[in-house]
């Protein structure tokens, strides 16, 4: 199966869906590539359960408000996406529920979406939908809180690609490590791994053993290689101390990368598929990140 061969894109109208759909145009292959435009809406009962509206009436008000939608995710991204295989659904119920079992049915590679926030705080908040597809969903997740200002379809390149991984979850290092090779080489992409371990400073007046940093640096270098061998890559390896969200983020600076890629949890661990460190980083990231 190609890596990219079937993306679904979750469609709110706003100009973060409009900036995703910048970047499937970029991803997507004319040959192989199929791309599914949903968008879906609250069931208008429910919206309208206070003024007590049914009958003949709800039944014009969903008439009319479906056709509406569809007319809108008709015209959505129809110029840029015209060479592609697209389809277009409109379906009712949970936004974040209906898109996870789409792509569960269709078995889709890769989700392509904003986050989803505001004003002041726009930084340090993901969508509701975005945080459970995020969550729930098993495939890769393509998202940034910077999608709306995504550069023009010949303006955007996957030139560097910066690999965030957790030497505590190898399952997840395996396979952010592998999708982001394949990125890599899809797109002729230099990949840099990232791997942040604690700070060991003492404070003042503790005493602080030096060759403790040399032995988590040892460790973490010996894991990483070996998770390389077992995937064939042979990728440039950085190690630093810190909080993992800021040194991931500040090296995705530095490098001026073009994407990053991370692991999720366990959907059956302590803390769900995606750890607190992974918000963190999709919030802080100049780049877009992708969730494996």
């Amino acid at each position: 199966m190609a890596l990219l061969e079937r993306i679904l894109v979750p469609v709110d109208f706003s100009e973060r869906s409009h900036g995703a759909a910048r970047y499937v145009e970029a991803l997507a292959d004319k040959n192989e590539t199929e791309i599914f435009l949903v968008h879906v809406t609250t069931p208008l009962n429910y919206e309208l359960s206070a003024l007590d509206v049914g009958g003949t009436v709800l039944n014009e008000l969903n008439a009319d408000r479906t056709a509406e939608l569809s007319e809108q995710l008709n015209q959505f991204a129809a110029e840029e996406l015209r060479p592609y295989r697209v389809e277009r659904l409109l379906f009712e119920g949970d936004p974040a529920k209906r898109v996870v079992e789409f792509a569960h049915e269709r078995q889709v590679n890769l989700i392509v979406m904003p986050t989803h926030g505001y004003g002041l705080f726009r930084r340090f908040l993901l969508g509701s939908v975005t945080a459970k597809v995020l969550h729930d969903a098993e495939c890769p997740v393509w998202t940034g809180v910077h999608l709306d200002q995504s550069p023009s379809f010949d303006q955007i390149r996957f030139r560097r690609i910066v690999v965030g991984v957790d030497v505590v979850c190898v399952p997840q290092a395996l396979r952010a490590i592998s999708w982001a090779a394949q990125m890599a080489e899809r797109e002729k992409a230099e990949m840099v791994i990232v791997h942040a371990y604690p700070s060991l400073e003492g404070r003042a007046g503790e005493y602080f053993d030096p060759n403790w940093r040399t032995c988590f640096t040892q460790a973490a270098n010996d894991e990483i290689q070996k998770m390389q061998q077992k995937l064939g890559t042979d990728a440039e390896l950085v190690l630093e101390s810190g909080d993992p969200a800021q040194v991931v983020c500040d090296l995705a600076s530095a490098r001026q990368a073009d994407l990053m890629v991370i692991g999720r949890g366990s959907a059956a661990g302590m803390f769900g598929r995606l750890r607190a460190n992974a918000y963190s980083i999709i919030r802080q990231s100049p780049c877009p990140v992708v969730s494996v």
